[in-house]
């Protein structure tokens, strides 16, 4: 993409969603790390049902040591993978209260030092908590780079570094949710929806998909192969 498409699908995709933000409900700095942590290989929404009854009352790593693994997994238990991350929940709090007197690091090497911590979590809490400019390259932000033609790559690091270097100023800090939602309710995985996509016309995606209604009629209107089937059966 050249950098005037970059900056237009940013323009439309900010003009769509003015106030982007996670989805994953979170009450501070510390819970929101617990949220991303928990949401690998799960949807926010999962995730928010999970969480709901348990930052009520842990809101902190103390709090979260306090109620321990068992504890914790009582609450996580309907999210994938539950075992596994309650046990780095409980190892990076107990980090945190004793290596960061209970602080969240603001800074995205440190971060990537507690258990469960990836790169893509480092710049969720880095970008959401902070106000940095990072790219958290999940599979929406993967498949909307490629399929646009905004940042392709092979891998998210490709894509990140690829965002970092084409993304705009005025857009740099709120990207990150502009093209996660976008990916979630336009860009999907299955089948894009570019009948209501706003940015349908700068978009590198071929062939674009009909609306529902077009698309029924261009499949009864196609040739039937078994029709064309039977006529050389009947003709041999």
């Amino acid at each position: 993409m050249k950098a005037a498409e970059v900056a237009e699908l940013y323009r439309r995709l900010a003009d769509r969603i003015p106030n982007p933000e996670t989805e994953l409900e979170y009450v501070n700095t510390y819970t929101l790390l617990v949220a991303v942590v928990l949401s690998a290989q799960a949807t926010d929404a999962g995730v928010n049902i999970a969480t709901r009854e348990l930052f009520r009352t842990v809101q902190g790593p103390g709090a979260m040591l306090a109620l321990g693994e068992e504890g914790l997994k009582r609450h996580i238990r309907t999210i994938g993978l539950f075992n596994t991350k309650a046990k780095n929940v409980i190892a990076l709090s107990r980090i945190l209260v004793e290596e960061h007197r209970g602080e969240i690091p603001e800074d995205r090497d440190a971060l990537q030092k507690l258990p469960g911590v990836g790169r893509k979590t480092a710049n969720v809490v880095m970008n959401t908590a902070f106000g940095h400019e990072t790219f958290a390259v999940d599979t929406h932000i993967f498949r909307v780079s490629n399929r646009t033609g905004l940042a392709p790559g092979k891998n998210v690091l490709e894509v990140e570094l690829k965002l970092d270097k084409v993304t705009p100023p005025p857009y740099r800090r709120d990207a990150h949710h502009l093209l996660i939602l976008h990916g979630r309710y336009v860009c999907k995985a299955r089948k894009p929806e570019c009948w209501r996509c706003v940015i349908a016309d700068i978009c590198r995606y071929r062939p674009k998909t009909a609306p529902p209604g077009e698309a029924a009629l261009q499949a009864k209107a196609k040739p039937s192969n078994r029709g064309s089937q039977r006529t050389r059966s009947s003709a041999g």
